[in-house]
């Protein structure tokens, strides 16, 4: 295993979810049903399913487009995504 590619993907993924709305709605729900390991489980079995689908179409595109085309197209979509919610469109 290529460690420093392991580190920097937690790394990356464990500063980017802090605080954000998926970490929020499960805060809400564990605080909601007092049952924080049914939650946990849940939640986890979720992310881990989007991030394997993710790691799965990343590696089938990542074949066929160039990076610098997915790095603009990824970051087009974060600022599209952004500008919506700041209308409220999200």
């Amino acid at each position: 295993m290529d460690w420093k590619i392991f580190f920097t993907a937690f790394g990356t993924i464990f500063l980017a979810e802090l605080a954000d709305k998926t970490e929020m709605a499960v805060l809400s729900l564990t605080a909601k049903t007092k049952s924080p390991w049914p939650v946990f489980c849940g939640a986890m079995l979720a992310f881990g399913i989007a991030t394997l689908l993710a790691v799965v179409f990343g590696g089938a595109i990542g074949k066929f487009v160039p990076e610098n085309i997915l790095r603009m197209v990824s970051a087009g979509i974060f600022i599209l995504i952004g500008v919506l919610t700041l209308m409220g469109k999200l």
